[in-house]
């Protein structure tokens, strides 16, 4: 194999990795746990408020929920952060924004409220699952597109020869 299609195979890998990396890993705010049983408790974490210009605001929103909580400590790992009971939630997926006091973005995370004892069993086809099925498609088909062009590739490169 030359190294030239190495090194394409590499960057290519390398670029699609890039885009690929998990947005949590960069998120600056947090929810643990990501999965809750409805009357459970998640701890609201941004850690790029600085607490000395005051509280955070996290804004919850979701099927049943659009409301503010307002950071109650200083993070351990730095940052803020605020607990949330979901008592009277409805199962699904909330989005959590952070917004520092001095007005700044503090990030964006998200949370899924299940029923007591265990996971929902199936979420009937609602959005949150386009996205990714979308996503998979694309890398199915891009994996599939670039075999078929290596064997091909291979297969005039043998005729060419003999």
């Amino acid at each position: 194999m030359k190294a030239k299609t190495v090194l394409g195979s590499a960057a290519v890998g390398v670029g699609l990795g890039t885009l690929l990396l998990p947005a949590a890993a960069l998120a600056d705010t947090t929810v643990s746990p990501a999965t809750t049983p409805v009357g459970g408790t998640v701890v609201l974490t941004t850690t790029s408020c600085n607490p000395k210009a005051g509280d955070a605001l996290f804004r919850v929103t979701g099927p049943n929920r659009d409301q503010n909580v307002r950071s109650t400590t200083a993070a351990a790992g730095g940052g803020l952060s605020a607990e949330l009971f979901t008592a009277g939630f409805t199962l699904g997926t909330y989005t959590v924004t952070a917004t520092c006091g001095d007005g700044t973005n503090g990030g964006t995370a998200s949370f899924t409220v299940t029923p007591i004892g265990g996971a929902q069993a199936g979420a009937g086809g609602r959005d949150g699952d386009t996205g990714v099925l979308v996503a998979g498609g694309a890398l199915a088909a891009a994996a599939v597109a670039g075999g078929t062009y290596v064997l091909v590739r291979r297969r005039r490169r043998a005729t060419a020869v003999a």
